[in-house]
């Protein structure tokens, strides 16, 4: 990626108008603003970095999640939110091991589109690593405004070694080329990688994806995962609608980085005359009470290499991924709990799973 000089804890409203469609390339417009734009000024983007920053700590000091609620969104937001009220839940004082967050080292990566709303990637340096080897990574926060007169929201986090972060294509004033969400010149299209994640972790299909922790270890870890009296059921969902969209830029070697969203609940059931374990950060988001059944909601944001067509059509494509997605960083958190105890309990949670959707308004401060 061009660069240029210069969690821990950390893992929006729509601008009133009077003309307001989702055009089909899933950009909002507003009063018929059609041009092509970049998202974002440089200075306005470092601003933006600034004031989230700014509020990640003052929340992170106080565990108060209100402190930065309108400055994160979308699964980046639900966890934070959904964090920070657990820990205010179990220390009122406040966080007595709280450290600030700085995040500098910004290269501001501006994609040029039309309508709203308009979003930008900061490629940042954290002080929560080590310099140079092994452990250097680059945080990479994706930042979102939905209106002209909104704010500038966090609504995206990924945490990756600085050598997987790609090259981007950039036009000759050095912006970015957005991918439309169904942009059928990919292996995947944007649009469609939450639920192919989630169809794969379910049942193995679409098998799209290169094996990783976050992929197919994690359905191994599932599929292996025993203790006596107790019994385990999965169920994940896409995550795609309005601060949940994917976003992703297009790469120098054909390909995209995109973030994308999914959600995915874990019910574990007892058996009688044993209770499923409840620790301070469940107990805190749980509603019902816990005898013998407890369903842990989370929510994810997923950060993949995405290759062109060709490539998953059989050629080994520039990123060694032999034309599949390759998974690189998946930040979960904790954003509800449920606890059950009759077969008809469960089936009301079951069904109230289906229809329940997280509103997105809400870093992670993530619970576990």
């Amino acid at each position: 990626m061009t660069r240029h000089p210069g969690l821990g804890r950390l893992t929006a409203g729509l601008a009133t108008a009077t003309v307001l469609c989702v055009t089909a390339s899933g950009c909002v417009t507003v009063h018929g603003e059609l041009e092509v734009l970049p998202g974002a000024k440089k200075p306005e983007a470092a601003q933006a970095l600034k004031d989230f920053t700014d509020a990640y700590n003052a929340a992170d000091k106080a565990f108060d999640p209100a402190l930065d609620a309108d400055r994160v969104t979308g699964s980046l937001g639900a966890i934070n939110q959904a964090g920070l009220k657990a820990r205010q839940t179990y220390n009122p004082d406040g966080n007595k091991a709280h450290k600030p967050l700085v995040l500098d080292d910004a290269t501001y990566v501006i994609p040029k589109k039309a309508g709203w709303p308009r979003w930008f990637l900061a490629d940042t340096d954290s002080n929560r690593d080590q310099d140079g080897g092994k452990l250097d990574t680059r945080w990479l926060v994706v930042f979102v405004r939905s209106g002209p007169d909104a704010l500038w929201k966090a609504s995206y986090l990924a945490v990756v070694p600085p050598s997987q972060v790609p090259e981007f294509t950039l036009d000759e004033d050095g912006f970015a080329t957005p991918v439309k969400p169904g942009d059928d010149s990919l292996a995947v299209a944007p649009a469609e990688l939450s639920s192919s994640y989630t169809g794969y972790l379910q049942s193995g299909a679409p098998d799209v994806f290169t094996p990783s922790t976050a992929t197919s270890g994690w359905r191994e870890t599932r599929r292996t995962t025993r203790r006596a009296g107790f019994s385990y059921q999965y169920v994940d969902q896409p995550l795609t609608s309005a601060a949940f969209a994917p976003l992703g830029l297009r790469t120098e070697d054909g390909g995209a980085l995109v973030f994308f969203s999914s959600k995915h609940f874990e019910r574990q059931t007892a058996a009688k005359g044993l209770r499923p374990e409840v620790n301070a950060d469940v107990k805190a988001l749980l509603t019902g009470e816990v005898n013998s059944s407890l369903t842990k909601e989370r929510v994810s944001s997923q950060l993949v290499h995405v290759p062109p067509r060709e490539a998953a059509a059989g050629s080994e494509s520039g990123s060694g991924s032999g034309g599949k997605v390759r998974m690189l960083n998946r930040l979960p958190g904790l954003v509800a709990a449920k606890g059950a105890d009759s077969e008809e309990g469960q089936r009301k949670e079951e069904q109230a799973r289906h229809h329940h959707d997280v509103d997105g308004e809400g870093l992670p401060c993530a619970a576990a």
